[in-house]
Parts: structure tokens; sequence; C-alpha cells
């Protein structure tokens, strides 16, 4: 087995190094291949992990490179976890719409159309390679945001890719811990699209606890979806926190005006992470890699992987085509629900339809998301104006006519050496 991670140099690494060396008996890894383009980053975060894996007494091989054909030759599973542009473009994400009263946020509304402009084509050209080189029933993972358009486009091109996302198993974390039991005893029923979901029950013991969980445990549940416990209350689903921005918008927009980018947050951790990470006698993850993001998300990623190879059956939290799981949406959208996983092959569990407080949202994105995959593949702007009027953030000429020039300016301001068309 050879499992190639391209954006290797991720700070995420050494979570992800420490998930695939906790399931090695499962998926039985001869050969880990770190990938970036940068090359301080791939050495520093190699170094880490090949500390933390020889700790651990592992056997294989650790390819630590820059060249993206010997990364991906011969890999059967590809993780994609790259960020196009680093911090500087999503700091850029993150402001540009705020100048136009919208929310800046990177993976929805103005901010995150840039991103999927700026990643699917890097996403797709590294998925050519795969094609080309890696093993014939290889599998790409993706972790790249916004998980959802990037996930479509690879679909949409052919590729077998799934996308992951860390929010349910975050959830399903917390849950276990409220009930005193195991993870994996744990079953979220979470449903909608990528980065705009709900959850609308919680399996444990062939039942429902998510009643009781919201009675005994209510008013944290609702801190960790960012909402009013009163909203979650009436909606009677547990909505992902990204449905703040949708829910508290004039709030969350209030917030963002008057305070620091999460953007800048991230990049002083980041500094912090590596220069921890370059310290020889460091051997596993920092604790500070836990305030970075992305909790738990190697042991999604790693668990995924598992049950692929192994064909356990258990249930993970996927971005797949519908394909009639929820009604309402055309069989080629990509959504995220729980799937049972058998070995190279992944089945969504059957769905009953949204209720209509969260079907109109959710279809409205699905149009965006849609016409998002086709502007990042096409390059087309009237589609990238076409993605922002239908974006439920946006929705308004000539607003999105102005969020579209600062979006190019924005781009143009951080590569003032490069053209773009």
């Amino acid at each position: 087995m050879r499992i190639a991670v391209v954006g290797g140099g991720s700070t995420y690494t050494p979570e992800l190094v420490s998930g695939l060396s906790r399931e090695r008996d499962r998926i039985g890894v001869r050969e880990l291949v770190l990938h970036d383009v940068d090359a301080e980053r791939r050495e520093v975060v190699g170094g880490l992990a090949a500390r933390m894996l020889a700790r651990q007494g592992w056997d294989g091989q650790l390819t630590v490179t820059g060249d993206l054909d010997r990364a991906l030759d011969g890999a059967d599973f590809v993780l994609v976890q790259l960020r196009v542009g680093g911090q500087a473009a999503r700091l850029g994400d993150e402001t540009f719409p705020l100048a136009c009263g919208c929310i800046g946020q990177e993976t929805t509304g103005a901010g995150g159309l840039a991103k999927a402009l700026r990643t699917v084509p890097v996403v797709l050209g590294i998925a050519e390679r795969v094609g080309a080189l890696s093993s014939p029933d290889a599998w790409i993972v993706d972790f790249t945001n916004p998980v959802g358009i990037v996930t479509r486009a690879l679909l949409d091109d052919g590729h077998r890719a799934v996308g992951l996302c860390n929010v349910a198993i975050g959830f399903q974390r917390s849950f276990a811990r409220h009930l005193g039991v195991e993870p994996e005893d744990v079953v979220v029923d979470q449903v909608g699209l990528n980065h705009l979901t709900w959850i609308r029950a919680v399996h444990h013991g062939g039942r429902d606890v998510l009643p009781e969980l919201m009675a005994r445990h209510g008013e944290a549940i609702a801190e960790q979806a960012a909402l009013p416990l009163r909203l979650v209350e009436d909606l009677g689903v547990v909505p992902s926190s990204y449905l703040q921005y949708f829910y508290r918008h004039d709030a969350v927009l209030a917030e963002q005006l008057a305070g620091e980018p999460r953007a800048s947050v991230v990049a002083e951790i980041e500094r912090g992470l590596l220069e921890l990470y370059r310290d020889p006698t460091l051997e596993e993850k920092p604790a500070l890699l836990e305030q970075r993001g992305g909790a738990y998300y190697s042991e999604a990623a790693t668990g995924l992987v598992a049950s692929l190879v192994s064909g356990d059956g258990a249930v993970h939290e996927v971005d797949v085509r519908n394909d009639g799981t929820l009604a309402g949406f055309a069989d080629d959208d990509v959504v995220e629900v729980p799937a049972r996983v058998e070995q190279g092959r992944i089945v969504p569990l059957p769905q009953e339809p949204l209720a209509p407080e969260l079907q109109g949202l959710a279809q409205h994105m699905a149009a965006y998301e849609r016409l998002a995959a086709r502007a990042a593949v096409t390059g087309d702007s009237a589609l990238a104006r076409k993605a922002l009027l239908a974006h439920p953030l946006v929705g308004q000429h000539p607003l999105n006519e102005e969020l579209a020039q600062r979006m190019l300016d924005a781009e143009l301001s951080r590569r003032p050496q490069e053209a773009l068309a």
C-alpha cells in the first residue's frame, strides 16, 4: 500500500502521520509519500514526520519530495490537502468581500468562490497525473476546500474521488463524550452539502439519542454550532457552524468588520507550529496544533482509507454524488451524507427528504456550486458573476459585478508579476 499526500508540507500533516501509524495494521501502508512545492515546509514537516514514525516503530518507507510525478507513481490513495496561494490568499478571500458589506469567509460567499476559481484547476491538474501514474484503482481523497465544489469538479472530470470534511467527526467526538461512550459506537446522521449540513439524528445502541443530548447538553451543542440554543431547538436539528453565516448574517458581519481576520490568527499559529516542528527533539504532534483547526481530520481520513481497504462496512460522513440519495437534488449534485464504506465502494445511507426550512437553502447553494464548478473549470467570467448572483450571501446585481472585480483586484495585488485572464 502506497499513500501519497499532496500538500504534505501542511501543518496538518503530523495529525495525518499520527493517524496512519495508528491504522497501520488495518491499512498496511508500506510507503508514505509527502509531496509539497515549498521546499522549506516539506523538509521541516517531513523531518517531524520521520521522527514521529521512528518513535512509533513504523518500519515502512517515508519519502519526502517536490516531484509530483514521483509522489504519485504507483499510489493507491492520493490525499489532497492544498491551500493554493497560502495564507496570503486566504486573507484576501476573507477581507475583499467586507468592503462590499458581504461576509468574508474562505469557503462560502465571494471568498469561497475566489478560492474555488484558484484551486479547482490545480487539483484537476494533479488528478490528471494521478490517472496517468497511480494505481488503476487509486482513490483521490479530497480535504481541499471548498470540498463540495472541488469534489464535484473531480467527479465531473471522471476521477475516482471522494470528499472529506471534519465537521461530522467533530460532533461525533463531542456527542460520545456527552454520552460517555466510545466514538465508534456513535453514528451521526448529518446531511446536506459541504459546510451546509444539519444533524438530524445521532444513533447509539440502535436508537436516536439526539433528543436526549439536546435535553441534557443543549447549551454546549448550540455553542459548538455557533448558534443560539433557541434557534437550534426551533429547527429540531443541529446545524454546522458554517450555517452561522446565513442564520446570523448581520451579527457575524459586524464581528468580522470589528475583529481580526481568522487568516491572520492562523498564519501566526502556523509560524509557531513550524518553529516547533524544527526542534529535532520533537517526536509527537504539539498541543498548539489543536488551535489550527481541522480537528480529527487525521482520524476521518485514515478511518475512511482503512474502510476502503478492509471493507469493514463502517459508516463515514463523505461528499459524493447524490444519485437519488436526497430528494430535490440532481443526481450529479455532490451531497454530504453518511455512507457505508465497503472494499472499494461507498454506498450512501438512505435519507428522508430535508425539511422545507432546510431544503430551500440547500437547493439554492447547490445551484451556486454547479455554476462555481463550471466557472472554475472554464475560466468564464460571466459564469463567475452568475455564481455570485445565485449565492444566498450575495444574490443581487450590481453587487456581484463589484465583488467579481474586487476578486480580480485581490489576485492581481497578491500576484503582481502574474498575468491573470
